[in-house]
């Protein structure tokens, strides 16, 4: 019977060998060479381990489908059925140490005094004021610093800090913190050359979506204290809108232009509404005084751009110039001698205008702030102008006329007058001295016996209802 018996066991083995699907299913080339398979046991254990394997790679998969890009990441590991150290050997799967829960080479924070303060008795004890252990919690404690400052690796190398050069550390750190917001804010919270803020932004999209323009351009011009943009006009209120459009954008960095003070806080328009403690509003009080003085210049026929709105510290104004060309500076025009002839005696009859009509000085009239097109010369940048009672009023005539009476003279017009000659014919006044001191000081004279005047006259309320409109602030802050 056992002859049989074995005869039938032999037939019946050979019959499960040689299944086609079992040899198909079955992979027996993953199986490592070197590892003895005789072995029934040895043989079951490595086939489940290929199985655990196939399974946490398709469990990594999932993972990965399961987070996506998500910043907070789900993990899979504790349902994983190798654990990473016993699948050290696979070099397909890798595992990435800083992305798991146990982390064998993680350094190990220094061990400190328990909460009760000491260790040990007697003798041997350790109150948590050693200095050993007071040294290993300040480095344990630098891991609480900021993101940006980099501590190194002091807790591995066993580093003990004293609590002098670790209150040191702390105070340096809260000190950049706070430097590096102020820096932040000053970025996000100021116009820079061709480039503004944020809220400046908000205001020019709203201008675009009220339709007062179609569209902003590129910058044309960078100065001291304003940005100007070049863009297509829309249509506002039943009023028409040119075509061409200068954006004029004030900066709100006012280290760049710091002397705005002497021009505004005397005029007796803007007095009562100038205030030292917030320099924000002063620009807005600036882009407000060149929108007055452009309207009082366009009602006396003085070639200046018009302007067509006005919000917060942002003037919208006509374009000087063609096709996205601005017209050049009287600098930077290539002049015939009629032309600069020509452009002489415009400069001499807008400054008596600007005087005498508009009561107002340039202050800051130079060949920089004038532009030559369509054969004339057109004024611009009158935010700093000011009246002849302001307290340095006739100086600044003064100086315009310096300015003129040297730019010509250097141009070849040989009717130009002197600076001396030039201001008594603007001004009126008979002043006379060759020294240029002598002069100042007669200017000076002048102007405090006018300073009574200025005085009485700041009293008086400035209104004006024939200007163009200024949007309302209803987004203040």
């Amino acid at each position: 019977m056992s002859e049989q018996l074995a005869k039938q066991i032999q037939e019946e083995s050979s019959c499960f060998t040689t299944c086609p699907e079992l040899s198909e299913n079955l992979d027996l080339t993953t199986l490592p060479k070197d590892n003895d398979t005789s072995s029934d046991l040895m043989l079951a254990q490595m086939l489940q381990m290929e199985f655990d394997r196939e399974f946490d790679t398709q469990l990594r998969r999932e993972e990965k489908k399961f987070n996506g890009d998500s910043k907070v990441s789900i993990s899979f590991e504790n349902y994983r059925m190798v654990h990473p150290f016993e699948d050290s050997d696979s070099s397909e799967d890798e595992v990435d140490w800083q992305d798991t829960r146990h982390d064998p080479y993680r350094l190990e924070k220094p061990t400190t005094t328990p909460k009760k303060g000491f260790i040990g008795k007697g003798k041997n004890i350790t109150t948590k004021h050693d200095e050993v252990v007071c040294g290993r919690k300040n480095t344990a404690r630098m891991d609480n610093f900021a993101p940006e400052v980099h501590v190194g690796d002091g807790i591995g190398m066993d580093l003990k800090l004293s609590n002098h050069v670790y209150n040191a550390l702390k105070r340096h750190c809260h000190t950049e913190q706070r430097r590096s917001a102020r820096l932040h804010e000053k970025k996000e919270h100021s116009t820079a050359e061709q480039a503004v803020d944020s809220k400046t932004r908000i205001l020019m999209y709203k201008m675009v979506n009220m339709g007062i323009l179609e569209n902003i351009n590129g910058c044309i011009s960078t100065g001291k204290e304003s940005v100007v943009f070049h863009a297509l006009g829309g249509s506002f209120e039943e009023m028409i809108v040119p075509e061409e459009c200068a954006l004029k954008v004030f900066k709100t960095t006012l280290n760049e232009f710091k002397n705005r003070e002497e021009y505004i806080k005397d005029d007796y328009r803007f007095k009562d509404r100038f205030s030292k403690l917030n320099p924000r509003k002063i620009i807005r009080l600036w882009a407000e005084k060149e929108m007055h003085n452009l309207t009082r210049m366009k009602k006396a026929g003085i070639p200046c751009p018009e302007v067509i709105v006005l919000k917060k510290h942002i003037l919208v104004m006509s374009f000087i110039g063609r096709d996205q060309v601005p017209a050049p500076k009287l600098k930077e025009a290539m002049l015939s001698s009629e032309d600069i002839k020509k452009a002489y005696y415009q400069v001499v009859q807008m400054m008596q205008q600007l005087f005498k009509e508009c009561n107002l000085v340039h202050a800051d009239l130079s060949e920089y702030n004038m532009l030559w097109h369509d054969g004339q010369v057109w004024l611009i940048d009158v935010s700093q102008s000011v009246e002849p009672t302001h307290p340095h009023g006739l100086e600044f005539l003064f100086r315009d006329c310096r300015n003129v009476a040297t730019f010509f003279q250097k141009a070849g017009v040989a009717e130009a007058m002197s600076m001396y000659e030039l201001f008594n014919t603007v001004s009126g006044l008979q002043i006379s001295s060759e020294s240029e001191a002598d002069f100042l000081a007669q200017i000076e004279t002048m102007e405090k016996m006018n300073e009574d005047h200025v005085q009485r006259r700041s009293k008086k309320v400035f209104t004006t209802c024939d200007g163009p409109p200024l949007l309302s602030d209803d987004d203040d802050d």
